[in-house]
């Protein structure tokens, strides 16, 4: 099969160098069995010079790499363009190719024990000058396009650059910085803020922003920051350079509230799930805040922590309220006359409406994804009782539909087994999957016992 012309191969090029850096993974991965000798060869060549020549760039300029995100509009975060990080990258090529050279060929040789840091801060160093000389053309770029993202964006950028050797150090100590309180770890993350002060007044903000730019979580930062600060009462990191950190927290949980309360039941189990991974942060969160800062129930910011938990509390039982009714409507009783009795008993004379059993498996794993959460989060018990109502329930159900497939007062054996499956489904939610397939072997075993009986039936 004859390879692709230079004019393809060249658009290519064009579309690749300009794709975000998990397409071109993407890529590299489905061309990764393209044989040397198909039409595709040079395109998966070319690939994987563009994913190398990613993961030095994103290695060189680690410190700033994840704070280069979308158009860099964010106003609750410092962030810049990704583009940004592109020009930056395509300039220093330009501008500084035997720097660039000597980093490439550092990153080859970690494996050896020696450290690349010094290549890798000494283009820092030279990006840095470059996008405040505005020259050359793609650092010109890089300014500007930083410049539209948020005001002053290119002398921020400038100032990241400047920091980012302290920045490099720092990072690998996050993970123990994070995990472990004491006082050899909050000396390290002391000296690496007074590193990045020494070298601006103003650093302390911005070495924090792209410390929290490499965290699982950025707000985990405030571990960090309260290391450094020795654990501040909630009035000095308010009104410190610092206090935008602490508000930051304060307004996504707001935001996550305000989600966790406009669950839709109609939105499937996917959103149930996630509105309760929401529910997980929001008690992470206000942790991290009751920890890492010296906080009043009475004022500011741990007061408005205790209204945000009794929020959370009353927003997640109605929703727990909410799965308990609707999951007895997807299993639907009716009212029979017996003699001169009334008893209840499952309605199997039409199939399951797909519209209550979808709305009661949205907030039954809604109240499924809150089981870690639900003590710290003030909801423990409602969701046990809640658990325990319907469980009872379910037994009864289950062994009542199995009775009615058994005497043969079922009007659809059908729709019978299907009722059941959608118990078998609403257990695992509220019980486990043992309790699933316990409800499945059951109406298997019935199904098997039935149609025996219609065999031997027959042979008599």
């Amino acid at each position: 099969m004859a390879a692709l012309s230079e004019h393809k191969i060249e658009i290519v090029r064009q579309l690749v160098a300009a794709a975000p850096d998990r397409v071109v993974g993407g890529l590299q991965l489905a061309l990764a069995e393209t044989a040397d000798d198909s039409a595709l060869a040079g395109v998966r060549r070319l690939v994987e010079t563009e994913a190398l020549d990613r993961r030095l760039r994103n290695t060189a300029l680690q410190p700033l790499a994840p704070m280069c995100v979308g158009d860099g509009k964010d106003a609750s975060h410092l962030v810049f363009p990704a583009y940004a990080l592109a020009l930056l990258w395509r300039g220093l090529k330009s501008l500084a190719p035997e720097a660039v050279a000597d980093a490439a060929a550092a990153f080859e040789d970690q494996t050896s024990g020696e450290s690349a840091n010094p290549s890798f801060d000494m283009l820092a160093a030279i990006a840095s000058a470059a996008v405040r000389a505005r020259e050359p053309r793609e650092f010109a770029l890089a300014a500007e396009v930083c410049d539209e993202a948020r005001p002053g964006g290119a002398g921020l950028l400038a100032d990241c650059l400047d920091i980012a050797p302290v920045v490099r150090a720092a990072i690998p100590k996050l993970a123990d910085w994070n995990a472990h309180f004491g006082d050899e770890t909050t000396a390290s993350a002391r000296l690496a803020y007074k590193d990045a002060v020494a070298i601006a007044d103003d650093a302390g903000p911005r070495f924090f922003e792209m410390l929290a730019a490499q965290l699982p979580h950025p707000w985990m930062v405030l571990r960090i920051i309260s290391a450094v600060m020795d654990k501040p009462t909630e009035r000095y990191l308010a009104d410190s350079e610092m206090a935008v950190f602490g508000e930051r927290v304060m307004r996504e949980i707001d935001a996550s509230l305000k989600a966790v309360s406009s669950l839709d039941p109609d939105g499937g189990p996917d959103a149930g799930r996630g509105a309760g991974k929401r529910v997980e942060l929001i008690t992470y969160q206000i942790s991290e805040m009751e920890t890492c800062v010296d906080l009043s129930r009475d004022h500011g910011w741990g007061h408005e922590l205790v209204k945000q938990k009794k929020t959370l509390a009353a927003v997640v039982e109605g929703h727990l309220r909410t799965a308990e009714k609707l999951t007895i409507a997807a299993l639907p009783m009716q009212t029979v006359r017996i003699a001169r009795m009334r008893k209840t008993e499952p309605k199997l004379n039409t199939l399951p409406d797909p519209v209550p059993v979808r709305r009661a498996l949205t907030l039954l794993a809604f109240s499924h994804e809150v089981r870690s959460s639900a003590n710290y989060g003030g909801f423990g018990a409602a969701r046990s009782k809640m658990l325990e109502t319907l469980g009872d329930m379910l037994d009864n159900y289950v062994q009542e539909v199995l009775d009615h497939i058994r005497t043969g007062d079922a009007p659809d054996e059908e729709v019978a087994y299907a009722y059941l499956e959608i118990a078998a489904e609403i257990s695992l939610l509220v019980r486990d999957e043992r309790a699933a397939e316990l409800v499945r072997r059951r109406a298997a075993a019935v199904r098997h016992d039935e149609a025996a009986a219609a065999v031997a039936s027959g042979q008599a």
